[in-house]
């Protein structure tokens, strides 16, 4: 645990000297959720109908904007290596990357989430599910970018590479999670959608360090 909460520790001082990187992603999810009220107009039925995924499909992409950084700059100065060269198991280390990515990456968006869904006309219950499978699906989103993010470290191009490896991984968590609150709205529950979401969260903490740490070997190689 001391190793972990290090190098979270150590991530998140090196985000808040990069807050330019953090504040970018945010800008972004809030712009985008945005436009689509501005642009469709005060048709509250259809603003309803669309809100899950809108709000889902920001928060995918404004994750996706700082995947790329997850290990580069570790990579950059030889940092990585030191990693890999520790005592303590690169699981470990890659878990608490994974979690210092979410607190600055994920966490905001399921904080501002029941703020813009408000400018869709969503009830206290819709925001209220809402954030919850944007709690329990932006650490998938996080843990499984990770995979990507090792796998296309060095690779020329690898922004381009490491969104058509991640986005196609990213379906499920955006189905279930969008599909929460469209069921809780037509009175279906949102119990299922939820459960299938603990359930990927539970499958990407016990696989993706594993996976994560395989494919930074092999780029260090």
């Amino acid at each position: 645990m001391k190793a972990i909460l290090a190098v979270v520790r150590r991530d998140l001082l090196l985000a808040m000297r990069r807050k330019t990187e953090v504040l970018t992603a945010l800008f972004f999810f809030v712009i985008v959720t945005s436009l689509f009220p501005l642009g469709i107009g005060p048709e509250t039925a259809l603003l309803r109908k669309i809100a899950p995924g809108v709000l889902w499909v920001g928060a995918l992409l404004a994750t996706m904007l700082g995947l790329q950084r997850m290990f580069a700059a570790d990579h950059a100065d030889g940092t990585l290596e030191q990693m890999v060269l520790s005592p303590s198991p690169l699981g470990l280390l890659v878990s608490g990357k994974n979690i210092a990515h979410w607190l600055v990456s994920g966490l905001p968006l399921v904080v501002l989430a029941p703020i813009l869904g408000i400018q869709f006309d969503l009830t206290a219950g819709e925001l209220g599910v809402l954030m919850l499978s944007l709690l329990l699906g932006t650490p998938v989103l996080s843990l499984v970018g990770s995979i990507g993010a090792a796998l296309t470290l060095g690779v020329r191009g690898g922004g381009v590479l490491l969104s058509l490896l991640v986005l196609p991984l990213y379906v499920p968590a955006l189905i279930f999670g969008a599909g929460a609150v469209q069921a809780y709205n037509s009175g279906l529950g949102a119990a299922g959608h939820l459960s299938l979401l603990a359930a990927l969260l539970v499958m990407a903490l016990f696989f993706a360090p594993w996976a994560t740490t395989a494919a930074l070997r092999i780029a260090l190689e």
